[in-house]
């Protein structure tokens, strides 16, 4: 589905920052990052700067989601913080509800909770967290329906209260990179963020179903959809395709199995991956945008026209903090009128 009509200018963006923690440096540094680029997210008018919950990665220090979003919002003053997102599985509801309806009580209107149900990690670190796998995937549903029972403002179905958390009504999402989520988030009226920014492939299929099946519900009338893509802009096409290797490099990664701090932007990747890690990064990097401000903004125009995309959220692993902050500048800049 293609439609024009929609322009870029008019379709909010968010970020997601993964608090990478480059070679070199220190997880302290990464905090200050983090910090200073959700300031300048808010002064260049982003609509929300999530992090993401993830464990046993030595390149991403966002293993304590909670504790950051509580350090950003504190340290903030418009922009809307949450996660995107905590692994339910890894989790007691009743405990996501109070940590969040404490944040809520804190900043209030300012936070966002969006739910995913993978293990962000890998099986045996999985096993680290949850001690107990029995169920924690299976029980997902019901667990997310219990979160947001938690949250609302109804008499308790049971003697069991979140305190704080009843009746803040943190905005509830769900995350998903396959059909699953999108399915259950049309079933209970929730908005929907696709992680289309490394699981592209069944992105349109995900939107289809979610909007063909959207039921809605008390905190939501219409579905809504947030899709993500990794953008690296820069004055000119060159130096962003130079600045994008470090990306390529993270996704490296991913393929290898490895883990390793964010690596310094290199001139070519020839000598680093083989043809078949390239192919299969390239696949995971199929919404990646790249170069100047002209050229991006052209390719996300597109991502919008396919899409239909009510906001986008945006992942800039760019090494160096200035070329990241002026990476967000630049994408800030087309919603300008």
């Amino acid at each position: 589905m293609e439609n024009s009509n929609r322009r870029i200018q008019d379709v909010p963006l968010s970020i997601l920052d993964l608090v990478p923690v480059l070679s070199e440096k220190t997880v302290a540094d990464s905090f200050r990052n983090c910090l200073d680029l959700a300031r300048k997210a808010e002064q260049f008018g982003f609509n929300r700067f999530w992090m993401s919950e993830h464990h046993n990665m030595e390149g991403v220090a966002s293993s304590a989601t909670v504790v950051l979003i509580g350090y950003v919002a504190g340290n903030t003053s418009t922009i809307r913080v949450g996660a995107g997102g905590i692994m339910l599985p890894n989790h007691a509801p009743l405990v996501v509800a109070e940590q969040f309806g404490t944040l809520e009580t804190l900043y209030q209107d300012r936070i966002d909770l969006g739910l995913g149900r993978a293990p962000g990690t890998d099986p045996l670190t999985t096993r680290a967290l949850r001690r107990d796998m029995k169920g924690s995937v299976e029980e997902f549903p019901s667990n997310v329906q219990e979160l947001i029972q938690y949250l609302s403002d109804q008499v308790p179905a049971s003697r069991v209260k979140a305190v704080p958390g009843h009746g803040t009504n943190v905005p509830v999402w769900l995350l998903g990179s396959s059909t699953y989520s999108a399915q259950l988030a049309a079933m209970l009226g929730l908005p929907f963020a696709f992680a289309s920014h490394f699981a592209p492939a069944l992105l349109m299929e995900a939107l289809r179903i979610y909007r063909d099946n959207f039921q809605p519900s008390a905190t939501l009338k219409e579905p809504y959809v947030m899709v993500g893509a990794n953008v690296v802009a820069a004055d000119s096409d060159e130096k962003a395709q130079h600045l994008a290797t470090s990306v390529f490099n993270f996704f490296l990664n991913v393929v290898r199995g490895t883990s390793n701090r964010l690596q310094p932007p290199v001139d070519s990747l020839d000598s680093i991956w083989s043809a078949q890690e390239k192919y299969a990064v390239e696949q995971m990097l199929n919404y990646n945008f790249v170069g100047s401000s002209e050229t991006v903004r052209a390719q996300m125009q597109h991502f919008v026209d396919m899409t239909q995309a009510d906001e986008i959220m945006v992942v800039s692993n760019i090494y160096d903090h200035a070329a990241r902050v002026r990476s967000y500048e630049i994408i800030s800049q087309f919603r300008q009128k």
